[in-house]
């Protein structure tokens, strides 16, 4: 008997509009969707494209329009982006004009003073390195991916209104800028006719820095933010609840970003009094944690991770229930304060 493969052809689903939530980024015209898929995992030389693929195009069907990469997420640095730029050509080419792409220079990337920080050099160097990696013509927005304190913001800021200007991006956004920083930023983009779009800053229920000024700064410039870490690397999930597994993040001490150090008795009893506010709302801890990140107001979209596309289909069904009411929020922060 004669058997045919399944056509490879990507056709994306015709309801993915239907259901995901979009707001306005700021006081611009784009909107986006309220959860962003991010490649810094996952994505790399050392990982499986067709699993990459599985994940972006159940991203996409489920309506996420916004996929955020960096110059130096792999690993190797620079894989990630061959590999969406692999996918991108095949599958999703045909939907580049409902797609917001973005990437961004600012950490260490390649040799010598000129492969790090915030200079002109760098950061349109970069940018033009990114747009041949994914084979894009363009990103919808770059970000400068860090402060640079060695380097006057002026230049990073003009670098930035230049890859703009040249059609290398169509809007500017900055990263793990403190508030003071990012109002200057604002005021010197303004000044130069290329208005910040958006702010990444890391954002979750035990890591609110935020709150404490940044928010102010967006909501009073109309800036709009897409947060990273809703999960704390993992610490707002299910996961730990029993303790620490072996084959957890936490378990691994070359990864710089989370270990068994983080994982305190106190912090997993404050863990799972969190569960069980989640459980009470119909949620699991994953989801109650992506839907308190985009609870506030200053937050236009909420960048989640990825191993497998179920987990996007989890994610995604935070959305069911982004209500919060006045006993939920005074219990959350009773924990975590």
């Amino acid at each position: 008997m004669i058997t045919h493969e399944p056509n490879p052809i990507y056709v994306a689903n015709p309801e993915r509009y239907k259901t995901m939530k979009y707001k306005r980024c700021g006081r611009s015209g784009v909107q986006l969707s309220r959860l962003s898929l991010g490649l810094w995992q996952n994505f790399g030389a050392v990982d499986s494209v067709a699993n990459a693929r599985a994940m972006l195009r159940k991203a996409f069907d489920l309506g996420i329009n916004h996929f955020d990469l960096a110059n130096n997420y792999g690993p190797n640095f620079g894989s990630a982006e061959i590999t969406y730029g692999t996918i991108h050509k095949q599958d999703f080419a045909p939907y580049r004009d409902e797609l917001f792409i973005a990437s961004k220079a600012g950490y260490d990337m390649w040799p010598g003073p000129f492969g790090i920080g915030g200079s002109r050099k760098y950061l349109v160097s970069s940018c033009d390195q990114s747009l041949k990696r994914t084979g894009l013509e363009y990103f919808d927005v770059f970000y400068h991916h860090c402060m640079d304190p060695e380097t006057p913001i002026e230049e990073t800021m003009q670098a930035l209104d230049y890859i703009v200007r040249s059609g290398r991006a169509l809007y500017v956004g900055i990263s793990n800028y403190q508030p003071a920083q990012t109002k200057k930023a604002v005021d010197i983009l303004k000044s130069l006719g290329t208005p910040l779009l958006i702010h990444q800053p890391r954002y979750n229920m035990f890591d609110r820095w935020i709150e404490d000024g940044l928010t102010d700064v967006l909501k009073t410039e109309g800036v709009g933010s897409i947060v990273f870490s809703p999960l704390a690397q993992g610490v707002l999930t299910n996961k730990y609840l029993n303790g620490i597994p072996a084959d957890s993040r936490a378990a691994r001490p070359e990864l710089i970003y989370l270990n068994n150090k983080d994982i305190t008795p106190e912090k997993l009893a404050k863990v799972q009094q969190l569960n069980a506010i989640a459980e009470s709302r119909g949620q699991s801890l994953a989801q109650m944690a992506i839907a308190w990140t985009l609870h506030n107001e200053a937050v236009t979209t909420c960048l989640i991770g990825a191993s497998r596309p179920s987990q996007i289909e989890d994610s995604v069904a935070a959305l069911n229930n982004l209500e919060f009411s006045a006993d939920d929020i005074a219990k959350i922060d009773a924990i975590i304060r």
